[in-house]
């Protein structure tokens, strides 16, 4: 009966799609969309402001998600990240239901949907570590002939042969600004340091800038590059600390979601409880939740380490 039903929804919902001619990832678009920048009032955003009021985490996973894809030139993928996670909570949602289960309706729907969201945030951290490394090669060449000729131009036109996107795209802007649009060597420097969400390599272009009118500064330039690799050493460090409890936590993970099947082959009483009665559909509706909570806060606490000043 929940089956004929859930299909007779499915059918309703996209026959309504349909009528209206409005495509599911325009819709999830919009409506994400409008929950991440929904307006209130003065007072809360002046709270926000100040930081003495808490944005809703719904809201600042969006604003984050938003964020790294424009950080990784994937602005457009935003849309079908959206009609994505759409998906996945009338997945997650058609699962509880398929189960019977209503306590697990609202922590599989909102567990599903957030999935997209906390890939693109493993996605930011692999792309952040290459990031990081290549801007070790780069700034640690480019200094290197700096210290020699003390001219950046050269500096940067003798090594830009052996740079990689996307640092490489950086650097060849900067050359074409100076060479074919504005010779202002400052003003091409401070506009390349917002170019690139990395903390040393701002430092690295504010101490660029001091060389420009003092040339006794550059010695400051190889200990700020220094600190890429310092980072790297301890990033290092840290995946293969957190390797182990990692590979813990996904092995208990499978084995909660494992143990529901299992129980029907090693005791179909327990089985009918879990699956049959109030009590035990609440209490998988917890284990789902803690599920998704803990996965949650293992890609948050699993986050490389960044240089801040």
């Amino acid at each position: 009966m929940n089956t004929l039903l859930l299909i007779a929804c499915i059918g309703m919902i996209t026959g309504s799609f349909i009528l209206v001619s409005l495509s599911p990832k325009a819709f999830a678009n919009q409506l994400l969309a409008s929950l991440s920048k929904r307006p209130g009032s003065i007072k809360n955003e002046i709270k926000v402001a100040t930081q003495r009021k808490k944005i809703s985490y719904f809201r600042r996973e969006i604003s984050e998600v938003q964020a790294i894809l424009k950080l990784t030139g994937r602005e457009s993928w935003f849309s079908m990240v959206c009609a994505l996670s759409l998906l996945l909570f009338v997945i997650g949602s058609s699962i509880a239901i398929l189960l019977g289960n209503l306590f697990a309706l609202p922590v599989l729907g909102i567990g599903f949907m957030m999935l997209p969201f906390w890939y693109i945030r493993l996605t930011q951290s692999h792309f952040k570590k290459d990031i990081a490394a290549e801007l070790e090669t780069a700034l640690s060449i480019i200094t290197t002939s700096y210290l020699r000729n003390e001219d950046l131009l050269t500096a940067i036109e003798e090594n830009v042969d052996y740079l990689n996107p996307p640092v490489l795209s950086v650097f060849k802007a900067f050359l074409y600004r100076i060479k074919m649009v504005d010779p202002d060597v400052l003003a091409g420097l401070k506009e390349m340091k917002q170019q690139i969400d990395n903390a040393v390599f701002r430092e690295w272009c504010e101490a660029m800038i001091g060389c420009q009118f003092d040339r006794s500064l550059k010695t400051t330039l190889t200990p700020i590059v220094t600190k890429l690799s310092d980072m790297r050493v301890v990033n290092g460090e840290l995946e293969n600390m957190v390797f182990e409890p990692r590979k813990e936590f996904i092995t208990m993970q499978i084995l909660v979601i494992g143990n529901i099947p299992l129980l029907y082959f090693l005791n179909n009483d327990w089985y009918h409880t879990l699956m049959h009665t109030p009590l035990g559909q609440l209490i998988l509706a917890v284990c789902f939740a803690a599920v998704f909570i803990s996965g949650a806060f293992v890609i948050k606490l699993t986050q490389p380490i960044e240089y801040r000043r």
